[in-house]
């Protein structure tokens, strides 16, 4: 039996709008001054993570979910449901929009769709998101995008750290310049792109813009969804819990000392967001620290933690 968690190597994605952050934050040893994302916890096949640790070192979480489904509960489902990220936003990211579960099948032939959600790490004074539109029909939508009335379509909020959002599929979304967020996903990079500031890649041409099918899947009207954060205490370990939704669920804990008993319901995703501590399974000890990502798997029936850190925590609802 796999009795112990899954420490997971971060899979980084260099982008036209990021930085250097992830380093400076998370001490990671990043490819270039252009990384925006660090695919944390991913079975995706365009980022899947390598196993640090135990007797599937050196797999990926892929292979894992392929041919050790007794981790996961035996849930089903043709990949790792949920992919974490951190990114990076040196520049503002493009307007974009993702597909539900149906159009990604039906039209991209992909797995999921993409409901996501955002807690907010840090970011600079006054940065903003794009979250959604001022459209009241789908006909006005249409046309202020074809008239290029970005500035009166476009809805920003200003954030600061410890913001979160729940994204789902169909929102109009950008995280602006000067953010690093931690985002819990569907597990899909299906991406729409509505506006991008007329900017050009590294191939001098502008990027590539999705405008039929974003129309197709954006809700019109935009509506806020509602969620409510809750906390309650377990010994030392405050949790909060941030979204309870159909693909996931959603947690901050911070922790204070010494939490005993935890059970993985059935597994849990674990993201060190500052301090330290130890996973202890069975009287054996398993240390973390900020910038580690792990998975407590089914097959661990309880576990204790022990230590100070703040970690953001998910599971799948499927």
């Amino acid at each position: 039996m796999y009795n112990e968690p899954i420490y997971l190597e971060p899979a980084f994605k260099e982008r036209l709008w990021g930085g250097t952050k992830l380093e400076e934050i998370f001490h990671y040893k990043i490819p270039s001054d252009y990384t925006g994302e660090a695919w944390c916890i991913s079975g995706h096949k365009n980022g899947p993570n390598t196993i640090k640790n135990g007797p599937l070192e050196g797999k990926t979480l892929r292979e894992a979910w392929d041919g050790h489904r007794e981790l996961f509960a035996g849930e089903e489902g043709e990949e790792f449901p949920l992919l974490v990220k951190i990114l990076d936003s040196k520049k503002d990211l493009s307007v974009q929009v993702h597909p539900d579960d149906t159009y990604a099948r039906e039209v991209e032939g992909e797995n999921y769709g993409k409901t996501e959600c955002w807690y907010v790490l840090d970011c600079e004074e006054g940065s903003e998101i794009i979250f959604g539109h001022h459209a009241s029909n789908k006909q006005e939508f249409e046309a202020m995008v074809a008239n290029g009335e970005w500035g009166d379509l476009l809805r920003t909020i200003e954030v600061k750290p410890g913001d979160f959002f729940y994204v789902p599929s169909g929102t109009i979304h950008a995280i602006g310049a000067g953010i690093q967020i931690l985002e819990t996903q569907q597990s899909s990079d299906i991406t729409y792109r509505v506006y991008d500031y007329d900017r050009v890649g590294q191939d001098g041409n502008k990027r590539e813009l999705h405008l039929d099918k974003s129309i197709e899947v954006t809700t019109v009207p935009h509506v806020d969804p509602e969620i409510e954060r809750t906390q309650f205490y377990q010994e030392d370990l405050r949790k909060e819990r941030l979204v309870e939704e159909k693909y996931f669920s959603v947690y901050r804990w911070d922790l204070e000392g010494e939490c005993k008993g935890l059970t993985p319901e059935p597994y849990v995703l674990l993201s060190v967001i500052d301090g330290t501590g130890e996973v202890i399974v069975e009287g054996r000890s398993y240390p973390f620290k900020k910038g580690d990502h792990l998975i407590i798997p089914a097959t661990v029936k309880t576990f204790d933690l022990k230590g100070n850190a703040s970690l953001i925590v998910s599971n799948s609802n499927k």
